[in-house]
């Protein structure tokens, strides 16, 4: 299972933290994803999507 948005393709990142000693903290940050009924070329899917795509408008809900 993939932690990407299908609308705007964002993917995890990795975020290092250099600690007072010098020991850097590699960590994953995942895209805050929700899985969305949407209407998709006249179809209604399932699709995951960030939630910085579905608060700009960009996938039509299905009802």
């Amino acid at each position: 299972m993939s932690k990407q948005c299908d609308v705007c393709g964002k993917a995890p990142l990795k975020a290092a933290k250099l600690t007072f000693s010098h020991k850097q903290i590699v960590k994953r940050q995942n895209p805050n994803l929700q899985e969305v009924k949407a209407i998709v070329n006249g179809e209604t899917k399932r699709i995951k999507v960030c939630t910085s795509c579905l608060r700009a408008g960009k996938v039509q809900k299905a009802v």
